[in-house]
């Protein structure tokens, strides 16, 4: 899968700076009596477009299981043949399309290439493999495009099959040439919708999806797509956790419901903020302690960044009931939203990675109480008063 990014023309930005990740475009047995309760309650017009989301991801949850469980009889096989019954890890469809991707998935935005060694990348990446993970993100403004290259040699080193993976990249900042950022033809062969179009056909990437694009501008490129007989968007990528829900919440589910875009979203943990460390202060050995990061300890110290350090203390005797971190607890979350395709993880040690990757085992326990719990906890829930059925 592939992804492009939309920025003026002659602007600078650091890699590390949190703005650089808008990026634009991105190649990239059930009863029948089941299927047709869940089909009819999608009539339910008191439905809010977040609920309709979440019935429509059930009702293509039970059609995936009907056909699982029709190949693996045609086949003579069972469930325990399935990647996701050895290693516990559920897969969901990204957006409305047939591609099915881990929930959790691995990303390398400063760790690949930088933060970490290449050894360390690679014991990242095979206890994600190993753990059921099959969607690992990078882009080509990595690291100055070292990223990208870790991932790959990685993948050839380990001789896992192409076939089995998901590789998503971003385009926008590549070099410092002029011709070598952007979204030009000669970047990325021609305008977005029409570039990665060609760029499906000539089988350089199966899908293709946006980052940090807006509501409009998704729909936009849809339309574009649609007008000219060429390919759409299937995702977007966004940034989602217990502070920033907007766009997910209210945003997305409109996309899901009219065009069928899935929600691939990173940052659960928000740069480390909801991983604890930062409850006294920040460490010196910490990612806000780094100069180039310093946007990050402005928002730590801040006076809202300390009432949301105030609120995690009162999200952790949650966790301590539900026998999980705060951390697992915050990825869990994220998952719980049935309108989200994958969680993108980002691990600088294995321990962090097998931590989060422990988020799986706390999704049964986020009950509707648990969650009205942690709402009233945060009171930040977005509501919408538009109605977007169709």
């Amino acid at each position: 899968m592939l992804a492009a990014r939309t920025r003026t023309a002659g602007s600078q930005i650091s890699e590390e700076d949190p703005k650089l990740r808008k990026l634009s475009g991105l190649p990239i047995e059930s009863k029948d009596r089941s299927l047709k309760k869940a089909s009819e309650s999608g009539k339910d017009s008191s439905l809010s477009p977040s609920g309709q989301t979440q019935l429509r991801a059930r009702q293509l949850a039970v059609v995936r299981e009907v056909e699982v469980n029709w190949y693996l009889k045609l086949w003579e096989l069972s469930s325990e043949h399935t990647t996701a019954y050895i290693t516990g890890m559920p897969h969901r469809n990204l957006g409305k399309s047939g591609l099915r991707v881990s929930c959790l998935g691995l990303g390398t935005w400063v760790t690949f290439g930088g933060q970490i060694s290449d050894e360390v990348a690679e014991r990242l990446m095979t206890i994600a493999y190993e753990s059921g993970v099959n969607l690992f993100d990078t882009a080509e403004v990595y690291a100055a495009g070292k990223a990208e290259v870790i991932l790959g040699s990685i993948i050839k080193k380990k001789g896992w099959r192409r076939s089995s993976l998901v590789i998503t990249t971003k385009l926008y900042w590549g070099g410092k040439a002029e011709t070598e950022r952007g979204l030009s033809r000669k970047h990325i062969i021609e305008e977005i919708v029409r570039a990665m179009t060609h760029v499906i056909n000539q089988g350089m990437a199966m899908y293709w999806g946006t980052s940090r694009w807006s509501a409009m501008e998704i729909m936009e490129a849809y339309s574009v797509a649609r007008q000219f007989n060429m390919i759409p968007p299937v995702c977007e990528q966004a940034e989602y956790h217990l502070f920033q829900r907007e766009k997910v919440e209210v945003q997305l589910p409109e996309l899901y419901h009219k065009i069928g875009v899935g929600a691939m979203t990173w940052s659960p943990l928000a740069c480390g903020i909801i991983s604890g460390k930062y409850g006294n202060g920040v460490p010196e050995s910490s990612r806000a302690s780094l100069k180039c990061y310093q946007w990050l300890k402005e928002r730590i110290v801040s006076e809202e960044g300390r009432k949301q350090q105030n609120k995690l203390k009162d999200l952790s005797p949650i966790a301590e009931r539900l026998g999980c971190t705060l951390p697992q607890l915050a990825v869990a979350w994220c998952l719980r939203n049935e309108g989200v395709s994958s969680v993108l993880l980002g691990s600088s040690t294995p321990e962090q990675l097998i931590e989060n990757l422990g988020a799986i085992q706390v999704l049964p326990k986020m009950t509707s109480h648990v969650v009205n719990e942690i709402d009233n906890i945060l009171r930040n829930k977005p509501y919408s008063k538009k109605d977007y059925r169709s």
